[in-house]
């Protein structure tokens, strides 16, 4: 199969994390690249379905003792792809009543092996208008300031995550109407 390299991208709800991934998919396939994308979320809700959950909403509600367990179940099951591109669509921190937990602490990194951290983010304003369109998932309401909150919050976890595996991290604003170049610019910054 050639080269193969873990991506792991992370951004806060609403700022088109999605839109942008499926956009990258599309460009990298349009260059014969093999490319594959597992959200850690959905893994691990799949595995939290044997547990008796049946919102993926309520992950975040989950104990931390029972998060780091799912947690390692899904960066087992992912770290056997080995597609050109293997992309794990993630969170940096799951906030919780104990705090901000980190989605991606050292054990899941070692599991993992990522080459790339990609940090997306979009203007506060932008996710707070995003997030209250979007009905498709049970979101706590939050303010412009607790989004500034997030996405610093993001920064510095993700900043941890590439001191530790000595992996680069690119932090990409993913802008209104401008997908297309935030994928580029993904695309360019992981080699491809």
């Amino acid at each position: 199969m050639g080269e193969s390299k873990k991506v792991v991208m992370v951004g806060i709800a609403g700022v088109g994390k999605t839109t942008l991934v499926a956009k990258i998919v599309e460009l990298l396939n349009n260059r014969k690249k093999s490319v594959s994308v597992h959200s850690f979320g959905t893994v691990m809700f799949e595995e939290a379905k044997k547990m008796g959950i049946q919102d993926r909403d309520e992950l975040r509600k989950l104990s931390v003792a029972q998060q780091r367990e799912l947690q390692t179940k899904a960066a087992k099951k992912i770290s056997g792809f080995n597609d050109n591109v293997v992309i794990i669509d993630t969170h940096a921190f799951i906030s919780t009543k104990e705090g901000f937990y980190p989605g991606l602490p050292h054990r899941v990194l070692e599991e993992l092996k990522p080459e790339n951290f990609i940090s997306v983010s979009a203007r506060p304003e932008e996710i707070y208008n995003r997030r209250m369109k979007d009905t498709t998932r049970n979101r706590d309401i939050v303010s412009i300031d607790s989004i500034k909150k997030e996405l610093a919050v993001q920064d510095a976890m993700l900043s941890s995550c590439a001191v530790l595996t000595g992996s680069p991290m690119k932090s990409i604003l993913n802008t209104e109407g401008k997908v297309e170049e935030a994928a580029e610019e993904v695309i360019s910054a992981i080699g491809f």
